[in-house]
Parts: C-alpha cells; sequence; structure tokens
C-alpha cells in the first residue's frame, strides 16, 4: 500500500521512539517534582525546549508544548489577541485551517473582536496590498498559514510578515504543513509566533508546539499549576516532548540536505503533468509553482470523489479528498470554495501527498492508476445513467 496522504500524518520515526520510550518507562517522574527521578524528567523537558528553539530561532524559554497543532493554534490567536490590549480587530483568510477559523469565531461571538478575513486569489495567494487594506489601529493580530493543508499554496510569509510590522501589528503562522518542507524558524520568517504539529513530522500524535516571541503577554488557554512557564498549565508529557524534538531536528536536516536540489518539486511537477495528461478535466488547485514540494492536489469535475478515493485504496494508493479533520462532512471544502471553485467542483477534490521515501517510480505509477481509475469510474457512470 502506497501512502500518499502524508498531510494527513506521518509514521513515528523510530529515533523520536527510541528517545521517548525512556520517559514512559523507568524515567517516568514528574518535571515538577524535586527528587531525582523528578530531576531526569525536567532536565529532558529543558533539552527539549533548548532542541526545539535552536531550529525555530527563538530562546527555550519562547517554545510551549501543547497538545498538537490545533491546541497551539489556538493558544497563539486566543492568547496573543486577549493579552495584547491594542483593540480587538483580527486578520486572518478563508482557506485557514478550521482551528484557526473557529478560534476567530470565539473571539467574535465571545468577546466582541471583528474579524477581517484578507482576500485570497485564485491559487490561495494573499497580497500584500491586500493584507495592508485590512490593517487597522486596533488589529491585535494577523493570523495566516505559511503552506495550505489542502492545496499546498505557500504564503510569502516573510513579505506579509512585514506588512504587518510596519503597522506594528504582531504576525502568527501556522506553520503546521510547512515544517520539514521548509525554513519555518522565527528568524528566517519574521514571524512572532509559530505553530507546529508533531505527527506531521514524525512524533506522536498528540503532541505540538507554539513558539511565542516572549514580548507579546499571553493568555493562557489552561489554567492550573502553571506549567510551561504559566503559558499552559498540567503536567508536561515529558516522552513526546523528547520525541518532538528528535522529530523536527531530523525534519530539519533533510530539509537543509535537500534545500540545494529542486528534486522534489521536479518529481511534483512531473506528476501533475502526467496527472493533466491523463485525466480529461482535471483541473490543478492552488498555485502551479508556489506550493510545497511534495503536495499535489486537483479537482476532477463530472466524478464522485470518494468514489475515485475508494478505487485508489482498492489498487494499492492512500490519498484523501483534502484536510483529514474535515473527513466525513457533506459540505464541500472551505478551502476550495474560497478559491472560486464551483460547489460542485469542489466535492471532486483529490489530494495527493507525500514522504520523502516516495519516489519518482511511484508518482509515475500513481499517475497510471489514477487514469485507469478514473477511466473505470466514469465508464460505471456511463453503464448505471438512465438513458
Amino acid at each position: 500500500m502506497l501512502h500518499l496522504d502524508a498531510a494527513a500524518t506521518s509514521p513515528v520515526r523510530e529515533d523520536a521512539l527510541a528517545a521517548a520510550w525512556p520517559f514512559l518507562t523507568a524515567s517516568f517522574g514528574n518535571p515538577s517534582s524535586t527528587h531525582g527521578l523528578g530531576e531526569q524528567a525536567s532536565a529532558a523537558l529543558a533539552d527539549a525546549h533548548k532542541a526545539v528553539a535552536g531550529v525555530l530561532g527563538c530562546r527555550s524559554a519562547e517554545v510551549v508544548f501543547t497538545s498538537g497543532g490545533t491546541e497551539a493554534n489556538n493558544l497563539a490567536i486566543k492568547g496573543i489577541t486577549l493579552g495584547n490590549p491594542r483593540g480587538r480587530h483580527l486578520v486572518t483568510s478563508r482557506v485557514e485551517h478550521e482551528s484557526v477559523l473557529a478560534s476567530a469565531d470565539y473571539l467574535a461571538r465571545l468577546h466582541g473582536f471583528e474579524v477581517t478575513f484578507v482576500d485570497v486569489d485564485a491559487s490561495g495567494l494573499v497580497s500584500e496590498e491586500s493584507l495592508a487594506s485590512a490593517l487597522r489601529e486596533d488589529t491585535t493580530l494577523v493570523s495566516l498559514a505559511t503552506a495550505n493543508n489542502e492545496v499546498g499554496t505557500v504564503q510569502d510569509i516573510t513579505a506579509l510578515a512585514a506588512v504587518a510590522h510596519a503597522r506594528g501589528v504582531p504576525f502568527h503562522t501556522d506553520a503546521i504543513q510547512a515544517a520539514g518542507s521548509l525554513d519555518v524558524s522565527l528568524t528566517a520568517t519574521g514571524v512572532d509566533a509559530v505553530s507546529l504539529s508533531g505527527h506531521k513530522l514524525g512524533a506522536p500524535k498528540g503532541v505540538g508546539v507554539l513558539a511565542v516571541r516572549s514580548r507579546l503577554p499571553l493568555e493562557p488557554l489552561i489554567h492550573g499549576g502553571g506549567q510551561e512557564r504559566g503559558r499552559r498549565s498540567g503536567t508536561e508529557n515529558v516522552a513526546f516532548a523528547v520525541a518532538f524534538a528528535v522529530a523536527l531536528r531530523l525534519a530539519d536536516e533533510e530539509r537543509l540536505a535537500a534545500a540545494t536540489s529542486d528534486a522534489a518539486a521536479s518529481a511534483r511537477d512531473a506528476f501533475v503533468a502526467a496527472v493533466l495528461d491523463s485525466v480529461p478535466g482535471a483541473r490543478l488547485t492552488g498555485h502551479a509553482s508556489a506550493r510545497l514540494p511534495r503536495h499535489a492536489s486537483f479537482v476532477l469535475p463530472g466524478v464522485n470523489g470518494e468514489t475515485v478515493l475508494l478505487e485508489l485504496e482498492r489498487r494499492g494508493v492512500l490519498a484523501s479528498a483534502g484536510a483529514a479533520c474535515a473527513a466525513g462532512h457533506d459540505e464541500p471544502s472551505h478551502v476550495l470554495l474560497a478559491l472560486g471553485i464551483p460547489e460542485d467542483d469542489a466535492r471532486t477534490a483529490l489530494r495527493f501527498t507525500w514522504g520523502a521515501s516516495t519516489t519518482s517510480d511511484d508518482l509515475r505509477g500513481v499517475a497510471e492508476t489514477l487514469a485507469a481509475v478514473y477511466e473505470t469510474v466514469t465508464a460505471l457512470s456511463r453503464s448505471t445513467t438512465p438513458h
């Protein structure tokens, strides 16, 4: 079975699991305990903070471990806006992850915030001009994803953050899909806060990170014993924090090793071309070149997307219709609708995302399989359509 749904999750790296194992077994202490067992856990947690900070270009004290990317986004958006007395205006876009959109809705409903959704073009890009026009004197935060999880479009986050900073507005980015493919450090991007998710990088599900500049007040979501320097109470998940630090380091090393090569993007482009050539009516969604190097997404007007996915799985290919957290919903993707794709076409979406172990030959085989599946599904549709 070929797994081309890496945007949904990735397997746990052996090195990350091995690093975590001692803190699930013999070294099981609570890092808040003052005895030797607790001190072992506390030291490991401190090392994990330091390792993550090293990759993200921030101080150890600016790293907050969370339960995952969703909590990291919630903490960033709610925590920064509610902790900042500047105003009650938030800027984001309609192509963000549900955790961002739901956080914005919460602020509007319960805290009187106004939310401006900055325009995106047909490929999902936000322009500097559109962002500048959305900013106000009372804007408290801009939150825009580095890369879109459904269509793979990559924003020029450095330029967008500079626009916000010129008006004195903090900038948060959801870099959950971009980490491991792009440099998402605070130093490289110039952002004030970045969210990451462990299971996209090879850590277990259930751990994430928010790195946020210490100059920004951050109102905690979870109150209690004051762990994570008062920003996220609750006994820390030391084992998963250790695993996250290892997975992030390895993913970033792999990114750096591939930084001088365009092999991944070339393989992606060849796959896209093969699909567009062999599947009648197929259209690429997202930007053709400003997109993640191992991400290809399409709509196939006139076919049932779920039927195509089931037939692909029967033939040994695992893909998706889009965000895993939206699976099972009848509504078409909010991202595709925001890009101006008609509702019926949006229901035919396919997303292929893969890891570094997937080869060009694998992708050629997937393109051939998809073409065969398309022919099977359309032939079945023709045979069952009343005359």
